[in-house]
């Protein structure tokens, strides 16, 4: 009996064996023949013919189709039940089976050709100008339409498909916004020294009719379209426009708007045909999208003589024929338009076009000179102040130092058509940015001082900019004098001296 219930016991367990193992083997005959319908899959897949892709206009009437643009026709075709309908949006790229069925929604185009906006039709479509100035209208895809983005308008660069038509995405592109810099500058009126009569002459022509509109109204008058800054480099034209636009801001009550367009005029230059007036076109398109909203408006073209030159000069190609024309449909465009002002700045004013610089244009003409030794101490006390040591009082050194600058120390002798002569010294060329850079100099000789003297900045005794080294760093720069013309063109002197009536015949550079 124990024998027989030993045998059964066996069986029993060799049973267990063999169905383990026979579960093991019907799992792996799964398993095998999952593998083998995946790879027949995979080989009729691959059996099938390619895939067409189209661009997604509508959905038909039925839902049950769609227009779109594939190979440059125009079809309407079955949608597959399994593509999900929110995925179809107008320009999106769709893909086709065999049969032109859609059957997958593929996402926006991201490569193409680059277009220009040059007008909005409506909501939902727009004239672009492509590359070689050949102008098409497109539709607009989906998310640039969608509620919450922003409204694409003229200037911008658009990524477009030629063939079908669509304009899918706004570009960001170094091209207006590049040359401008649509924001509030941080200097003030009280930045600038050594101008305040030129500050005021600005004062009364661009933020007088700001103020008080009804006065100007009361009395008939309108305000300048224009302003033009010039007199000799580095003596604070640039800094004044600034200062405008801050003064500006701060009147309007927001200084964190953007409505300060510096252009700067080399940087606007294309060799393209039609391309700079183009831009020059945005700029004030962009300045009345600004104004719009009631708020003034300044476009800054610094270096003006680059892009303004008198037409017929035979100069840059004779590019101004078409640029300066362009300006002056523009500034007569600003008539109607309020908030909107063009200031100019230059060094060379006699190579700006006549007819920019004609009243109802740059009505205003404000020349800023070299600073006196008055201004000078001026400028110097807006350098020489705040937490900077000192080894002296600030007056003592700015007495030194407008001393040292302003000794005759003769540089040329000029020889006139008339046969007198003229001697001009170093302080003739005197600029605030030559006064700051003095500065600049005076502080790095102190910094080198107090390093090899081995001291420390609370040491009275050895730390602090002194008379003595203004006076090196004034010594210093004269030596230099790397900005001042060439010596050997009595021409370049004439215009320098501002004595534009009488003639250089012969320079000489004295010892």
């Amino acid at each position: 009996m124990q024998k027989l219930r030993d045998e059964t016991a066996e069986l029993n367990r060799t049973n267990r064996y063999l169905g383990a193992r026979n579960a093991k083997l019907a799992e792996m005959l799964k398993s095998s023949r999952d593998k083998l319908a995946n790879l027949y899959q995979q080989i009729e897949a691959m059996a099938e013919p390619p895939s067409t892709y189209g661009i997604f206009l509508e959905r038909s009437d039925d839902g049950q189709s769609a227009e779109i643009v594939t190979s440059g026709r125009r079809l309407r075709v079955p949608m597959s039940p399994m593509v999900c309908q929110a995925d179809l949006r107008p320009g999106i790229r769709v893909r086709l089976g065999q049969n032109h069925q859609l059957i997958e929604a593929a996402g926006f185009l991201e490569t193409g050709e680059l277009g220009t906006l040059v007008e909005l039709l409506g909501r939902e479509r727009a004239i672009v100008a492509d590359s070689t100035g050949e102008q098409r209208v497109v539709a607009l895809a989906g998310r640039l339409i969608e509620a919450g983005t922003r409204t694409p308008r003229a200037g911008d660069s658009v990524l477009f498909d030629r063939r079908s038509g669509w304009a899918f995405e706004v570009i960001p592109k170094a091209d207006v916004a590049r040359l401008s810099l649509e924001e509030v500058p941080d200097v003030t009126y009280a930045d600038i020294g050594g101008l305040d009569e030129q500050i005021e002459q600005i004062h009364d022509a661009v933020e007088l009719p700001f103020a008080h509109p009804e006065l100007y109204r009361a009395y008939d008058l309108r305000p300048p379209k224009g302003v033009l800054l010039y007199g000799p480099p580095g003596c604070g034209k640039t800094l004044i426009a600034k200062a405008v636009a801050n003064s500006l801001a701060r009147r309007a009550g927001e200084d964190t708007q953007s409505y300060f367009l510096n252009v700067k005029g080399p940087e606007l230059l294309n060799k393209y045909v039609g391309e700079t007036e183009r831009q020059i076109r945005v700029i004030f398109e962009r300045a009345r999208e600004l104004a719009g909203a009631g708020r003034p408006v300044i476009i800054f073209f610094d270096e003006m003589e680059s892009l303004f030159r008198t037409r017929g000069s035979g100069r840059s190609s004779d590019v101004e024929t078409t640029v300066v024309p362009q300006l002056l449909a523009e500034l007569d465009g600003v008539e109607g338009l309020s908030n909107v002002i063009v200031i100019g700045a230059t060094n060379r004013e006699e190579l700006i076009d006549p007819a920019l610089l004609r009243p109802g244009r740059l009505d205003v003409k404000i020349r800023v000179e070299r600073p006196g030794p008055e201004q000078a101490r001026d400028i110097f006390a807006r350098y020489l102040g705040g937490t900077v040591p000192m080894a002296a009082p600030a007056g003592e050194l700015i007495d030194a130092a407008v001393e040292a600058l302003f000794t005759p120390r003769p540089y040329v002798e000029l020889e006139y058509s008339d046969g007198s002569t003229r001697e001009l010294c170093y302080h003739d060329f005197v600029s605030g940015a030559m006064i700051a850079n003095i500065v600049d100099r005076a502080k790095k000789l102190a910094i080198k001082d107090l390093i090899a003297a081995g001291g420390a900045l609370d040491d009275a005794a050895s730390a602090g900019v002194s008379a003595h080294h203004l006076q090196l760093a004034v010594a210093a720069e004269e030596h230099e004098s790397e900005d001042l013309p060439n010596t050997s063109n009595p021409d370049e002197w004439s215009r320098i001296t501002g004595e534009k009536g009488r003639r250089v015949v012969e320079v000489r550079t004295l010892g």
